[in-house]
């Protein structure tokens, strides 16, 4: 490093820095409503790097879009789940409950092409 006492992370944050290639208002407008729940609902700080997407999948049951959420609450704790559902169609309801961000972190190398 060059010595900077900044996050690693911090590259991840603010609107624009990383997220989906569409740039329509009402996806952007989507993607930050997301992100505001998803902040709320597992009480992270505006420096915390999260990565909401909506992704195809072509794979047999699977729904022709879903969305990604990946965020960090250190650098060992990568937390990602699925919401087999649109963006622009996820709810409150669809997130997983406070209580389960434990259990949403995904263990170093562990590989799946799944989730």
């Amino acid at each position: 490093m060059n010595g900077s006492t900044h996050s690693p992370f911090r590259a991840f944050s603010g609107a624009g820095r990383m997220g989906s290639f569409r740039r329509e208002a009402s996806h952007l407008a989507s993607m930050e409503r997301v992100k505001a729940m998803i902040r709320e609902r597992f009480e992270l700080d505006e420096d915390t790097p999260l990565l909401v997407t909506e992704v195809a999948c072509a794979s047999p049951g699977c729904p022709p879009l879903e969305t990604v959420v990946v965020f960090w609450t250190s650098p060992a704790d990568r937390h990602q789940f699925k919401v087999f559902k649109p963006l622009h169609e996820v709810g409150e309801d669809d997130l997983p409950f406070r209580w389960m961000k434990p259990a949403l972190i995904v263990p170093e190398g562990y590989g799946c092409d799944c989730c």
